[in-house]
């Protein structure tokens, strides 16, 4: 366990010093090819004064030379498409790496806390805190429950006597005698009058006249 965990930083180290060291090399490579360049082109340069002058012979080995540089500046370019090819590959394996060791980490986590809290420890607990909420249940019910002189009451009994006494209250309202009606108030429908007969029309005629008399 030490050994992985002392191991990881130095493959790290060495592998930032790879990088570290194929970039040195690239940048080697690409001084050269400068010069190189630099050194055809000056060949150009000195055959087209040779051809001045006509100095063929001169004028052709200039060229030779510069023939020969390019071929070198070809192999340049292809040892630093090499090396670019080397360190996208390196970094590539050093990001999977990392990548690994992440996954490899969160596993380890999450098999340490499955190890602390597993199965039978989360079941033990849910049993203890039903066991709880039934012992407060049952508590609760227990101080809410009647007790004393309340405990021998008879619910069937309270009942019956409630029951006669709505019964008694009812009868009381129908025996009440009807309230008159307040004073100057006449009733809204009139009574039905007798209908008069002619005989007594006439009498009563007779007697009002009397009494204008």
């Amino acid at each position: 366990m030490f050994t992985r965990l002392f191991g990881k930083p130095k493959e790290e180290t060495n592998t930032l010093h790879t990088l570290g060291k194929l970039n040195e090399t690239l940048e080697m490579l690409e001084k050269k090819e400068s010069v190189l360049l630099k050194k055809a082109a000056g060949e150009v340069e000195r055959a087209k004064e040779f051809s001045k002058v006509k100095n063929k012979r001169a004028a052709i080995q200039c060229l030779k030379r510069k023939r020969l540089y390019e071929q070198q500046v070809e192999q340049l370019g292809n040892f630093q498409l090499r090396i670019h090819d080397q360190m996208i590959m390196l970094e590539g394996a050093k990001a999977t790496t990392e990548t690994v060791d992440a996954l490899r980490t969160g596993a380890a986590a999450m098999k340490a806390m499955q190890k602390a809290t597993n199965i039978d420890d989360v079941d033990k607990t849910m049993d203890e805190i039903n066991e709880q909420t039934d012992n407060m249940k049952q508590i609760q019910d227990a101080l809410s429950a009647p007790f004393g002189s309340a405990a021998d009451f008879d619910e069937d009994e309270l009942e019956a006597e409630l029951d006669e006494l709505e019964g008694l209250e009812l009868e009381d309202q129908l025996l009440q005698p009807a309230r008159p009606l307040p004073e100057g108030k006449l009733p809204a429908r009139p009574l039905p009058q007798k209908k008069q007969t002619a005989d007594e029309e006439d009498e009563l005629a007779a007697l009002q006249a009397e009494m204008a008399l």
